[in-house]
C-alpha cells in the first residue's frame, strides 16, 4: 500500500466516531415478563446467563456484563450490552422488551393537621388511632437511603418486627446492623447501574450503603412514617412544634436507588437509575412491603413496556401492594407528567396554610409581606440602607446579570452594610444572591420574584438575614429605592402564622397532564401537601444542599419542597387505610382517596393555581381528584375495584399485551378508557361515547341507595344509566354506564365531574373532554 494511501487510512480512522471502530456498550434491562415460579434463583440466575452468552463472545464477558438478575417476580436480568446484542435479544419470541437503561431524577409537620390526620394537640386522630398509627404494616421507601440517628426513625416503644417480613439488613459505611431496628426493619442498597455509567462510587460525596448523605431520603421517610418527635424546628428556629410521620407506627423498608452526581452540587439533584430501581422494587415485593413509596421519575414520557417503575409496579400490584409516586415537577407547563401507568397513584404537590412571615420594613414606614427561615442578625430598630443591585455593580457585569445577583457581580465597597435588593431569575438557584449579597459584605438581601418562576413566594435558609417578595413587591420597593436620596429598610426576623392564606392551592412546579402516554386516563391521580414540608435530614447535608466550602450548617430537620414530599403524605394514607381495611386491594384504596377528595381550599372557594398571578381555578390535570382527605378515605362508601387481569385487559386495548405471557388477550380487547377507574378523560369526543364503570359497596350499614348527579362543561351532557343504584350487603358490585355526548366549546380540554351520593358519602370522580 501507498504511503498516501496509509496516511489517508489514518487519518479516516482517526475522524471517524469511536462508535463506528468500537462497538459502544451501555446497560440493558431484558425484560420476559412474570416468573413461572418453579425454578430456583441459581437456575434463573443460569438461564439468564444463557442469553448472554448466546451474545457475547466468552464466558467472562457474559458474567461480567451482568448486573443484576431479577429472581423474584420480575423475570429479567440487566446487563451492559452493544446496541447490537441487545437487538438480537429483542428478536427472541420470548422477550417481551429489552429497555435501554434510562435516569430517573428526585421530585422535589403542618402538613398532617392541615390534612386533618393529627391534631395539633397531643392526641391522634380518630383515624390514626383507628389504624393503629399503621402498626405493622411495611412501607417501602425508594430513595436516597435515611439517616438512621434521626429520631424520626426511633423504635422506642413499637412491638417486635412482622413474622412475614423476609427483608435483609445491608451494612456498610456509616450504617450498621443496629441501625436497623422495630421501625427500620429492612435496608439495602442498588449501585450497579450508576457505577456502570459514572464508574466507582466516590465515597467522599455518597455513602456505598443505605445511609443518606443527601437529605432527601431521610425527609420522604419521616414523612411517611416517622415517629412524633417534639419540639423540632426548622433552620433559624421556624416551624416549631411536633415533627410525625402520617403513620408514626408503620415500619420502613429503605431502598436506596439514587446516588450523587459526579461533579455536580447536590442542590442540582441526584440520580437514579433504572436498572438498580427495578433489582430494588423485585427485592421489596419479595421482602413483604405493603406499600411502595417512589419520590422519583422521568420528565420524557415512555410506553409502560419501556419504564422500569411501571413494570415493577406492576408486578407488585399484582401481590396487592400499593404504589405510590411523585408526579414530577416539571410544571406548569402541559403535558409534563412522570409515573401514569393506571395501576400507580400519582401524586401532584400542593400548598398548606403555614407562612414564615418575614416582612420588609422600608424607611417610609410601608410594611411589605416577604417570607424566610433565615435568620435574622440585623440590629432591632435599626434601618440599613437599601441599594438595588444593578446600581452597585461591578464594572462591565451586565446588567441583568447583576439584578440578578449572581456570583461575582456586585461590588464589596458599595455593598457593604447595606440591604440588597436582587431579583430571581428564571433557571437561577434562590440562594445565589444570598450568597453573592454575603461575599460582598451586604447586611442583607430582598429577593423579589420574576413572573417566568411563578407567583408562589418559597421561605429559605438564606446566608444573610433576607426574604422573598412578590414581583410586584419588588418594584414597589424598587420604585422606593429610585424616588428616594437615602433609601433604608429592615427586614423583620421569620415567624411561623397559620391560617394566612387559601390552601390548599397548586404548587407552580407540580407536573400537569395530561397523560401522553395514554390520554384516555385523567391523570395525575390527587395532590397532597407538597410546599415547604418539615421533616427529618441527613445531618452529612447542609440545608441548601450546596456542599460544605459554601453551606457548612448542619440541620436534623429541613424545610423541603417537591412532589417529593406529597408522594409520601399519600403513600402513608395508603399504609393507614390498609391498616383499617387489610383486605381491600391496591385499587380500592386509591379509589378510597381519589372520590374523597376535595376540589375547593379550606374557605370553600376552588383550589387555585399558583402558576397564574391572578389566583385562577386550577384543573385536575394539575390535581387529579383534588386535595387528599385521608379521614374521609377511610368510609368512602362505594370503590373502583381493579386487578392485575384488569390491567392486562387494558394492555391489551393499548397492545401492549407481551407483559404477561401467561395471559391470552380475548378476541374483542378492553377499550383503555373502560379500565375500571376513578376519574374519566376522553380525549377528542365526536358525538357521544359510553363508557363501562363499576362500583362495589364497602359503606359500613349494608343496604343503601346511591344517586347520580353530574356537572358537565357547557355544550356537554353527562348521563349514567341506571341513575340509581341499590344495595343490599356490603360487598356487592353494580354495574353502569356513563354516555358523555355533545362537542366541548373551544379548543383544548374543558372539565366535569360525576358523583354517587347515600345522603351519607359522596363519591365524587372527575371528568376531562376535548373535542380537537
Amino acid at each position: 500500500m501507498e504511503i498516501s494511501s496509509l496516511f489517508c487510512l489514518l487519518l479516516l480512522v482517526l475522524l471517524l466516531p469511536p462508535s463506528s471502530c468500537l462497538a459502544q456498550k451501555q446497560a440493558y434491562i431484558v425484560y420476559f415478563g412474570e416468573h413461572s415460579g418453579d425454578k430456583s434463583w441459581e437456575e434463573i440466575e443460569e438461564r439468564h446467563h444463557s442469553y448472554l452468552m448466546s451474545v457475547k463472545d466468552t464466558e467472562n464477558d457474559a458474567k461480567s456484563s451482568l448486573l443484576y438478575s431479577y429472581k423474584h417476580t420480575i423475570n429479567g436480568f440487566a446487563a451492559v450490552l452493544t446496541q447490537q446484542q441487545a437487538s438480537k435479544l429483542s428478536e427472541l419470541e420470548e422477550v417481551v422488551s429489552v429497555i435501554e437503561s434510562k435516569k430517573y431524577g428526585m421530585h422535589t409537620t403542618r402538613s398532617w393537621e392541615f390534612s386533618g390526620v393529627q391534631e395539633d394537640k397531643p392526641r391522634l386522630s380518630d383515624l390514626v388511632s383507628k389504624a393503629k398509627s399503621g402498626k405493622d404494616v411495611v412501607i417501602g421507601m425508594l430513595d436516597s437511603g435515611v439517616w438512621p440517628k434521626s429520631k424520626s426513625f426511633s423504635d422506642k416503644g413499637m412491638g417486635p418486627v412482622p413474622k412475614s417480613w423476609k427483608g435483609i439488613c445491608q451494612t456498610g459505611p456509616a450504617f450498621e446492623s443496629s441501625h436497623c431496628n422495630r421501625k427500620i426493619i429492612g435496608a439495602r442498597y442498588y449501585v450497579k447501574g450508576y457505577e456502570h455509567h459514572f464508574g466507582r462510587l466516590n465515597e467522599t460525596t455518597d455513602f456505598r450503603s443505605p445511609c443518606d448523605m443527601d437529605g432527601h431520603g431521610s425527609h420522604t421517610a419521616s414523612i411517611a412514617g416517622g415517629r412524633r418527635v417534639y419540639n423540632v424546628s426548622a433552620f433559624g428556629g421556624v416551624a416549631r412544634g411536633t415533627a410525625s410521620g402520617g403513620a408514626p407506627g408503620v415500619r420502613l423498608a429503605i431502598y436506596k436507588v439514587c446516588w450523587a452526581i459526579p461533579n455536580q452540587m447536590k442542590s442540582l439533584g441526584n440520580v437514579c437509575f433504572d436498572t438498580d430501581v427495578l433489582a430494588a422494587m423485585d427485592d421489596a415485593i419479595s421482602d413483604g412491603v405493603d406499600v411502595l413509596s417512589l419520590s422519583i421519575g422521568k420528565s420524557d414520557p415512555y410506553n409502560y413496556t419501556d419504564d422500569g417503575i411501571a413494570i415493577g409496579a406492576l408486578h407488585a400490584v399484582k401481590r396487592d401492594i400499593v404504589v405510590s409516586c411523585s408526579a414530577g415537577n416539571s410544571g406548569p407547563t402541559p403535558s409534563t407528567l412522570s409515573n401514569v401507568a393506571p395501576w400507580i397513584i400519582t401524586v401532584g404537590a400542593s400548598t398548606v396554610d403555614r407562612e414564615f412571615y418575614s416582612p420588609v420594613i422600608l424607611g417610609n414606614g410601608l410594611k411589605i409581606k416577604g417570607l424566610s427561615v433565615a435568620p435574622s442578625k440585623l440590629r432591632r430598630n435599626k434601618m440599613y440602607p437599601l441599594v438595588y443591585a444593578v446600581d452597585i455593580q461591578k464594572p462591565h457585569v451586565p446588567r441583568n446579570e447583576s439584578g440578578s445577583c449572581i456570583a461575582g457581580s456586585l461590588s464589596h465597597k458599595k455593598a457593604k452594610g447595606k440591604i440588597v435588593l436582587c431579583y430571581r431569575g428564571q433557571g437561577i438557584s434562590r440562594y445565589a444572591g444570598s450568597l453573592e449579597v454575603k461575599r460582598s459584605g451586604g447586611a442583607g438581601m430582598i429577593l423579589g420574584l420574576v413572573p417566568a418562576v411563578g407567583a408562589r413566594l418559597h421561605a429559605d435558609p438564606h446566608f444573610v438575614p433576607a426574604t422573598a417578595v412578590s414581583y410586584d413587591d419588588a418594584n414597589r420597593i424598587l420604585k422606593y429605592i429610585k424616588s428616594h436620596r437615602n433609601p433604608t429598610a429592615t427586614i423583620v426576623p421569620p415567624i411561623t402564622i397559620y391560617g394566612s392564606r387559601p390552601a390548599p392551592a397548586m404548587a407552580n412546579f407540580t407536573s400537569r397532564g395530561p397523560s401522553l402516554v395514554d390520554p384516555h386516563f385523567l391523570k395525575p391521580d390527587i395532590t397532597a401537601p407538597g410546599v415547604d414540608i418539615l421533616a427529618a435530614w441527613s445531618e452529612k447535608d447542609s440545608p441548601t444542599k450546596l456542599p460544605k466550602s459554601f453551606d457548612p450548617r448542619i440541620v436534623k430537620y429541613n424545610i423541603y419542597s417537591g412532589t417529593s414530599m406529597s408522594c409520601p403524605h399519600v403513600s402513608a394514607a395508603a399504609a393507614l387505610l390498609r391498616a383499617i381495611h387489610p383486605t381491600w386491594s391496591q385499587a380500592a384504596i386509591r379509589s378510597a382517596l381519589m372520590t374523597t377528595a376535595t376540589t375547593t381550599n379550606k374557605y370553600g372557594h376552588p383550589i387555585t393555581d399558583d402558576s397564574t398571578t391572578d389566583n385562577s381555578p386550577a384543573t385536575p390535570f394539575s390535581f387529579g381528584s383534588g386535595h387528599f382527605r385521608p379521614t374521609k378515605a377511610a368510609d368512602p362508601g362505594l370503590v373502583y375495584d381493579a386487578n392485575y387481569t384488569d390491567y392486562l385487559h387494558y394492555l391489551c386495548g393499548l397492545k401492549m399485551n407481551s407483559i404477561d405471557r401467561s395471559f391470552k388477550c380475548p378476541p374483542r380487547a378492553l377499550h383503555p378508557h373502560d379500565l375500571n377507574y376513578p376519574s374519566i378523560a376522553i380525549p377528542k369526543l365526536k358525538g357521544g361515547v359510553r363508557i363501562k364503570r363499576t362500583v362495589t359497596n364497602v359503606g359500613g350499614g349494608g343496604k343503601s341507595v346511591y344517586f347520580f348527579e353530574s356537572w358537565a362543561p357547557p355544550g356537554v351532557a353527562v348521563r349514567a344509566s341506571p341513575s340509581v343504584l341499590y344495595f343490599d350487603r356490603v360487598g356487592q358490585r353494580k354495574r353502569f354506564t356513563i354516555t358523555v355526548s355533545g362537542k366541548v366549546k373551544g379548543n383544548g380540554y374543558s372539565f366535569g365531574w360525576f358523583a354517587w351520593s347515600d345522603g351519607v358519602h359522596y363519591v365524587r370522580s372527575p371528568i376531562a373532554i376535548s373535542s380537537t
